[in-house]
């Protein structure tokens, strides 16, 4: 079956599901982070020596297994991956972000000016099913199916074959996963974002990140 057509089958409307708005953001600093080698998702251009102070919490967070990809804990509970910008010196911005926002788990690639920087897809499709795998009720069967599924989404946006909009395509009908290709206009960052959007589950919900 053709995946686009495919994917317009199951196109829903976002208008009853959490999308992320407002949460790319970019700063200006004044000096060039360093170059790190490593095998974390967030490996490219890692700045954390020139961010803020990461927040304590009392309790740990359901999500702080993203500390060790080398993601970062924002006051509002958010996990993101913040990387420096090749074309700009002295820039960052959020690469990925993960968080719970109205009942749902969403996890967010952002694309800074629509790109996918080099090797982001592929870390994108990682990150999306490390989520999945801890926290929908799938088995190895479904999550190959789904990683295809998610490997076409983001062939037919690189292709410029999905256009960013608020529609929603459905992945996972079971734990209500839906992947979103949509517009980003906060902060500073002007692109789009991919992001994937499941119910919120119960492992997350019995303690929820404040």
């Amino acid at each position: 079956m053709n995946i686009f057509a495919l994917l317009s089958t199951f196109a829903i409307s976002v208008s009853t599901i959490a999308v992320i708005p407002h949460i790319a953001i970019a700063q200006e600093i004044s000096t060039a982070p360093q170059q790190k080698t490593t095998h974390k998702l967030c490996s490219s251009d890692a700045v954390e020596d020139l961010l803020p102070t990461p927040v304590s919490y009392k309790s740990a967070s359901p999500l702080s297994y993203l500390a060790q990809q080398g993601f970062t804990q924002n006051l509002d509970g958010s996990w993101a991956c913040y990387v420096s910008d090749s074309r700009k010196h002295g820039r960052y911005y959020t690469l990925f972000k993960v968080q719970e926002r109205n009942g749902k788990l969403l996890a967010s690639s952002f694309l800074d000016d629509g790109i996918l920087v080099d090797g982001q897809d592929n870390r994108s499709l990682e990150l999306f099913m490390m989520i999945i795998e801890k926290h929908t009720n799938t088995n190895q069967g479904n999550r190959e199916s789904i990683r295809r599924y998610l490997e076409s989404f983001f062939s037919l946006v690189k292709q410029e074959k999905v256009q960013a909009t608020a529609r929603g395509y459905l992945f996972d009908q079971i734990n209500g996963g839906v992947v979103l290709y949509h517009p980003v206009t906060g902060g500073k960052l002007k692109g789009t974002g991919i992001t994937i959007n499941i119910n919120l589950p119960q492992n997350l919900a019995s303690s929820p990140v404040s």
